[in-house]
């Protein structure tokens, strides 16, 4: 069901256009406070906007200020960090309540909710109380309970946030499953997520959509800083020149354009810090020789299992520990760092 919502919330500073088509999937990205839950609280029915129109198909949520579809007349279901279970219902029954609540007979209720535990895996906990789960078990118990009801959006709220690495992995392989065919909107703050669950990403910041597109695309290029952040990724922006770039801070760069862009065009450059090597000392081999390579300033190092994320005042390298350790590295240690101008990525700005 084809989703198109253009609205407002004044007071939350909260102006937004999105579509998401029929059975595709979108990750919604952005800092804490962009108004990503905002978002999800309108298409809920949870935050009136003060103007804006939202329609799912053919239904229209609302069009302010004549109309507003209360939450429970709308075909969709939101999933929160919490599972939000009935404590007094048995897994069983909290899934059965879905479809209960939608009309469906007895019967139908405990037909549809048997499907659902089975394909979230949780068929064997269907007599035990939410108070003898897991997080994980909880929160597959929620995912089965929103789709159990049909519903033509789902809605899930940063539904792996609360769960340990292992546990959420593992959900995180049950959702692209679960969700896939269906119209959805997930907001994250994890890459792997929109990587694994979205088809496209529309990334939030101040209220604003200020990129979007399909998911790899917009990951692998972005175009704003914290899409790179979260990528892990270094994004320089500068002006084109012959062999690269020309950062805004001066900072002359080899790169590979991804089409073509004339020189003086602003462009932006991607950098996978897999791609960049260091070494200790700064860019000169003695007072009348320039050694190839950019002089940095390391400014934190960042332990990632058996690689650390070397964060310098120009790019970001990722070695393993062990050099770290045996080049003896700190914040405020002086480096070089060089990168192949073919793992440059340069687009137009």
């Amino acid at each position: 069901m084809t989703l198109r919502l253009s609205a407002r919330v004044d007071e939350r500073d909260v102006a937004v256009d999105l579509a998401v088509e029929q059975g595709e999937t979108l990750a919604l990205l952005g800092p804490n406070g962009a108004g990503k839950s905002t978002v999800l609280g309108m298409l809920a029915g949870l935050v009136r906007p003060d103007g804006g129109r939202a329609t799912l198909a053919d239904e229209t949520l609302f069009d302010l200020p004549a109309v507003w579809l209360p939450p429970h007349r709308r075909a969709i279901a939101l999933l929160a960090q919490d599972a939000l279970l009935f404590p007094h219902l048995t897994v069983r029954g909290n899934v059965e309540f879905a479809p209960r609540s939608s009309g469906a007979s007895r019967a139908d209720a405990r037909a549809k909710a048997a499907e659902w535990l089975d394909r979230t895996g949780v068929r064997a906990l269907a007599d035990r109380r939410p108070s003898g789960l897991s997080g994980g078990q909880a929160q597959r118990v929620a995912i089965a309970r929103a789709l159990a009801a049909e519903p033509e959006l789902i809605l899930l709220d940063e539904p792996l946030a609360s769960l340990d690495v292992a546990v959420a992995g593992e959900l995180r392989g049950m959702l692209a499953d679960v969700l896939a065919g269906r119209t959805a909107i997930v907001v994250t703050h994890d890459a792997l997520d929109a990587y694994l669950l979205a088809d496209r990403v529309a990334v939030l910041q101040n209220g604003r959509v200020v990129e979007q597109g399909d998911a790899r695309e917009v990951l692998m290029h972005p175009r704003n800083p914290f899409t790179a952040e979260l990528t892990g990724l270094s994004l320089l922006t500068g002006v084109r020149t012959a062999s690269g770039l020309v950062t805004d801070d001066g900072l002359a760069l080899g790169g590979t354009p991804t089409a073509p862009i004339p020189e003086g065009r602003r462009v932006t450059a991607v950098v996978r810090p897999s791609s960049v090597t260091l070494r200790p000392g700064a860019a000169m081999a003695d007072a009348q020789e320039a050694v190839a390579g950019i002089a940095a300033t390391v400014t934190a190092l960042e332990p990632r299992d058996d690689l650390v994320r070397v964060r310098t005042d120009r790019l970001t390298a990722l070695v393993p520990a062990a050099v770290v350790a045996e080049l003896r590295l700190s914040a405020g240690a002086h480096v070089t760092l060089t990168v192949p101008p073919a793992d440059v990525s340069i687009s137009p700005a």
